[in-house]
């Protein structure tokens, strides 16, 4: 059973066609998307989203209810569609996965998919997939309109992107991302410094002992090996413990960045990072310790 007709709450009502799920990559969930024909005749047909499906029918039995659109209502002065289709019941074909509807902060609102014959207005969206930028088919697609109908006139267009671009929550987060990409680049860097000097001073600091394996038969090869060895375990050590953080503090990252902290992809490519830095930043003096002088090394103190 569905919930009570009287436990109502705002629902994105949609006028599409059945390619409408193709063109987005909205996936289909359970049931199925309504014909053509069916899209042609106005069939009192709708589809849901994940987000109502739950939120109405927790048991599951969506599929084969129906429901009602009293917000669309027939104006024959205005609006092409058919007579009292603010009583009409639609019966619900299928489910699709929930699809952002209300900005890009909010979550997902309920919302109800119709065949777009149930209200023609004088306007409407044409959505186009390419595989080319999508403005370099603008001509092709207003001459398919007008080899459909001579007078149908087209208004602007632009690809989804710039749309995008457009959203309050795109640009306050763009400029975000800008920000604490400088911050991240800048501790990298003085990380990258900071461990190049610790590395330098504590093969300074060793410069006798490289000197007496030297001439004790020790290769450069192996003082490499000495330097990269002593190196890499502390940083080995910092950076588990960084992932142990990040992991402990998951809850915390995740409302904070809107991001998935247990993302494997993100920690790889992070410790990866660091590993190389490391790397870079000890290249140099464990290949200055590979060229000492013996002597010159017996001589320090």
């Amino acid at each position: 059973m569905g919930v009570p007709a009287t436990n109502t709450g705002i629902v994105s009502a949609n006028l599409i066609s059945p390619q409408y799920f193709a063109a987005l990559r909205i996936p289909l969930l359970q049931g199925r998307i309504w014909s053509d024909a069916e899209n042609h005749n106005g069939a009192h047909v709708a589809m849901i989203n994940h987000t109502l499906a739950q939120r109405y029918f927790p048991n599951g039995d969506a599929i084969g209810h129906s429901l009602k659109l009293p917000g669309i209502d027939g104006n024959p002065a205005t609006v092409l569609s058919p007579p009292n289709i603010g009583t009409a019941w639609l019966q619900i074909v299928g489910i699709v996965e929930d699809a952002r509807n209300d900005g890009l902060r909010s979550t997902t609102r309920p919302a109800v998919y119709v065949p777009y014959t149930f209200s023609m207005e004088e306007g409407t969206e044409i959505l186009v997939r390419s595989q080319v930028p999508p403005l370099t088919l603008l001509h092709a697609v207003r001459e398919q309109l007008r080899e459909i109908n001579p007078d149908q006139t087209s208004g602007g267009a632009a690809d989804l992107e710039s749309r995008l671009t457009y959203e309050p929550e795109w640009q306050q987060e763009h400029i975000a991302a800008w920000v604490f990409g400088i911050f991240a680049w800048l501790a990298l860097a003085l990380a990258a410094i900071g461990l190049h000097s610790v590395v330098s001073y504590t093969v300074a600091q060793r410069t006798n002992e490289f000197g007496i394996r030297l001439v004790l038969g020790a290769r450069r090869g192996d003082l490499l090996r000495i330097v990269f060895s002593s190196v890499l375990g502390s940083v080995g050590a910092g950076i588990f413990a960084g992932v142990a953080l990040s992991l402990a503090l998951s809850q915390i990252i995740a409302k904070w960045a809107q991001a998935n902290p247990h993302d494997p992809v993100i920690l790889l490519a992070g410790t990866i990072v660091l590993g190389l830095v490391a790397g870079l930043a000890c290249a140099i003096p464990a290949r200055r310790a590979s060229k000492v002088d013996p002597i010159i090394a017996l001589r320090c103190e």
